[in-house]
């Protein structure tokens, strides 16, 4: 890469239903979630709010966006290997996260980090 290139933007990998959820946000919240998604992949800081999600895994962090109704989040994997891995993206509607929410996390970032794994012993 010559100097005062930007670098090559990171993949997306979207774990599970991921991306057919992100999908069905509404379009405004899909659109500040998705910019932030793009920034990110760009090495950039995200445009919505955000916050380390140490309890899911290290290197997890989760998008935050809100409307009328409801607060939607993306959970995601930084950066590794120029990919960011989206874990799981869903609604809620309490100040909690729903233990469903953080165990699906959970498990899919196990799988990511297997694959990661299994990639580098080869």
């Amino acid at each position: 890469m010559k100097s005062g290139q930007e670098p090559k933007p990171a993949r997306i990998a979207w774990e599970g239903n991921s991306k057919e959820i992100l999908s069905s946000f509404p379009d405004d919240v899909k659109a500040t979630l998705g910019f932030s998604l793009r920034q990110i992949q760009n090495g950039r800081q995200p445009v919505c709010s955000h916050r380390s999600m140490a309890s899911i895994g290290q290197g997890v962090w989760e998008l935050k966006e809100s409307d009328e109704r409801t607060w939607y989040r993306v959970m995601y994997l930084a950066r590794i290997s120029n990919v960011v891995h989206v874990l799981h993206c869903f609604e809620k509607d309490s100040r909690k996260t729903d233990r469903r929410d953080i165990e699906t996390a959970k498990a899919r970032l196990s799988h990511v980090l297997k694959r990661i794994q299994e990639i580098k012993s080869r």
